[in-house]
């Protein structure tokens, strides 16, 4: 039995956004490439297996064209290297390509180790300031037109001389961007699990101060360290707080996002918001 592959990599991209996709709306892009090769190939079904790796975004539409019992399979573009343990880690892969993320959404197969990963690696390991990465990755979102949300925070060792872990995440993370496009998210990595300590108001808003000091009263910083029922109210009140991040709603018993959950979040906080203003 043979194998076909094909790597599309980024090619979904329009071409009036810089891409090379004329072939549908990207919304559109997968199932019309399934739904054009899928009754040809089949006539090789005894001699071929056939393997596309989509970009992630194409991977759902992709599947959900495929016929019953055909010989092409869906595949995603690498992984990332950790995955989701039961009751240990269940999705906090912010950025990243889960495999079992790819498996429950439709993939039988990924690419790993392709000319073109390993030289990202290679690039990546010779880095010596992850925040030079990520710098560049934030060049390339504004360049086509993204609004981002740069995240920092210092970590439990670092807790003693945050200011200095922080000024070096703003300042060169942040080098030659347009500010104007930018939301910071204080994310506390010592404050992040079960049982860990949770930031006071006080020490909040000390670190809003220094931020916006660091970078202009302007700029937009959100708490990163999760909001939810249990604290919106207090982040409310910090000053200087310009919201919160989300993520779970609910994290024991039936762990999980619920929109009902997010809107009780939401409620609280902008409610509880609002009282803060009108007693002042």
């Amino acid at each position: 039995m043979k194998h076909i592959l094909l790597n599309l990599k980024r090619f979904d991209i329009p071409h009036t956004y810089g891409g090379v996709n004329r072939l549908a709306q990207t919304k559109d892009w997968g199932r019309t490439i399934i739904e054009g090769i899928q009754d040809q190939i089949a006539a090789y079904s005894n001699e071929a297996s056939f393997h596309i790796f989509f970009p992630e975004s194409q991977i759902i539409p992709a599947k959900e064209a495929l016929k019953e019992n055909t010989n092409l399979h869906i595949g995603c573009q690498s992984v990332h290297r950790a995955d989701v343990v039961n009751s240990e880690n269940f999705g906090a892969f912010t950025s990243h390509r889960a495999a079992s993320a790819m498996k429950a959404i439709g993939c039988t197969s990924t690419i790993i180790g392709h000319t073109e990963e390993r030289r990202e690696l290679e690039y990546l390991m010779q880095k010596k300031d992850m925040n030079d990465v990520l710098n560049e990755k934030v060049k390339m979102a504004q360049l086509s037109g993204l609004k981002v949300v740069y995240c920092i925070g210092e970590k439990e060792e670092e807790k003693e001389n945050w200011q200095e872990t922080l000024k070096h995440q703003l300042t060169v993370g942040l080098r030659e961007v347009d500010m104007s496009q930018i939301i910071i998210a204080y994310e506390p990595v010592w404050a992040i699990g079960p049982g860990k300590e949770v930031p006071t108001k006080e020490q909040i808003e000390e670190i809003m101060s220094y931020i916006k000091t660091e970078l202009g009263q302007h700029i937009a910083v959100v708490y990163g360290g999760g909001m939810k029922i249990e604290n919106a109210e207090m982040l409310a009140s910090v000053n200087g707080l310009d919201g919160g991040l989300i993520a779970l709603t609910r994290f024991t018993g039936e762990i999980g996002f619920y929109s009902d959950e997010y809107l009780n979040i939401v409620k609280t906080y902008l409610r509880s918001g609002e009282n803060e203003r009108n007693s002042i």
